[in-house]
C-alpha cells in the first residue's frame, strides 16, 4: 500500500507510481465525491478554450455569416 502525508497547508503528494500509472500530470484538477461515507477523487474533465464560444451565434441565426464577422471584429 502506497501512503500520502498531509502538509500543514493540506496538501499530498500523489507517489510518482500511482501518477505514472494513472497518467496524471502537473497543473491537473481533481473532484471529490462522498459516497456512503466513502471519498472518490476523479479527473476533471479538461475545459477547452472554446467552451465559452458554445452556443454563442444561437441569437444570430437572422444575420449573415459576413455580418457577424464583421461585427465580432469589430469592422
Amino acid at each position: 500500500m502506497l501512503t500520502a502525508k498531509v502538509t500543514s497547508k493540506g496538501q499530498i503528494t500523489i507517489p510518482k507510481k500511482v501518477r505514472d500509472k494513472l497518467g496524471i500530470q502537473s497543473g491537473e484538477r481533481f473532484a471529490f465525491e462522498e459516497i456512503n461515507g466513502r471519498f472518490f477523487i476523479n479527473k476533471s474533465p479538461r475545459k477547452s478554450p472554446f467552451d465559452k464560444w458554445v452556443g454563442a451565434l444561437k441569437l444570430r441565426k437572422i444575420q449573415k455569416t459576413d455580418t457577424i464577422i464583421s461585427a465580432l471584429r469589430g469592422t
